[in-house]
């Protein structure tokens, strides 16, 4: 019922910048945490950022000083400023969010479809 669509990815060179950004829709009460994770060829998923409300953001130490995530809660959507990419953050990056429909719902985990980020050397 709740979809979150991805747009911003593409490709660049290295130590170019990108901005991904994604957008919840649907019926939702609340959203607690969104957050951003990529799978890159032959790896598993893996965290990227994430900003709980409220809360401040955590970040995997791979793209702490390069990355940055922010949100705009009123309209249940986050960014990620994507800086000094290297190649080994070429990957699919997901959009993730934490919340509910209703004030009586089941916690809910809803992620994107993803977008595809190439940064070439």
């Amino acid at each position: 019922q709740v979809q979150l669509v991805e747009s911003g990815g593409g490709l660049v060179q290295a130590g170019e910048s990108l901005r991904l950004s994604c957008a919840a829709s649907g019926t939702i009460f609340s959203i607690n945490t969104m957050g951003w994770y990529r799978r890159a060829p032959g790896k598993q998923r893996e965290l990227v950022a994430t900003m709980p409300s409220g809360g401040y953001a955590n970040y995997a130490d791979s793209v702490k000083g390069r990355f940055t995530i922010s949100r705009d809660s009123a309209k249940n959507t986050v960014f990620l400023q994507m800086n000094s990419l290297k190649p080994e953050d070429t990957a699919v990056y997901y959009c993730r969010a934490l919340g509910v429909r209703t004030p009586t719902d089941y916690f809910y985990d809803w992620w994107g479809q993803g977008t595809q980020v190439t940064v070439s050397s």
